[in-house]
């Protein structure tokens, strides 16, 4: 039997992301322990960018658009591995490409802290998110995303929105 996701044993770095121990997913959440985590950007062959509303049973940012899908690395699995079995499993897309990683940032608020592999990846074929992750997705050009980030019409989850204001900024 596959353990909760609360009862997943994640790896606990430092701030220099070195691995200095492990512990269970509510524990990491509850005691603010620094971890781990990977962001893949997700665009169709038309250069638009997969977005997303997190369904309201998540344990961190419920109910929340994301321009992201990924999430957080199990005990031993690298940023790389992460990132293609996040994303692939959140976009239903088995046959997934690797995705190209970007950079890596730590993200630190005063209730969580993880170090973030931000990756891309071009999703040829139709997507089929996992319902238990998404409640809604559209596919939306890039000017588009903007405009609902500059007229906050969306509650963007804020580790995504750090990322993708990194991503914007960066050459």
């Amino acid at each position: 039997m596959e353990p909760l996701a609360q009862d997943e044993i994640l790896d606990i770095v430092d701030e220099e992301d070195r691995v200095v121990g492990q512990a269970p997913r509510h524990r990491v959440y509850a005691e603010r322990l620094r971890h781990r985590a990977a962001f893949v950007l997700v665009r169709d062959p038309a250069g638009r960018v997969f977005v997303h509303r997190r369904t309201a049973r998540k344990l961190v940012f419920p109910s929340r658009y994301d321009m992201f899908v990924g999430g957080v690395l199990g005990t031993g699995e690298t940023y790389d591995e992460a990132a293609r079995r996040e994303a692939a499993e959140e976009l239903g897309v088995p046959t997934l490409p690797a995705p190209t990683p970007l950079f890596r940032f730590l993200y630190e608020t005063p209730e969580h802290t993880w170090w973030s592999a931000v990756y891309e990846v071009r999703c040829d074929v139709p997507v089929h998110p996992q319902p238990e992750e998404v409640d809604w997705y559209a596919f939306l050009a890039e000017d588009e995303l903007r405009r609902r980030i500059d007229e906050d019409e969306w509650p963007w989850v804020p580790d995504g929105f750090e990322a993708y204001r990194r991503l914007r900024a960066s050459p």
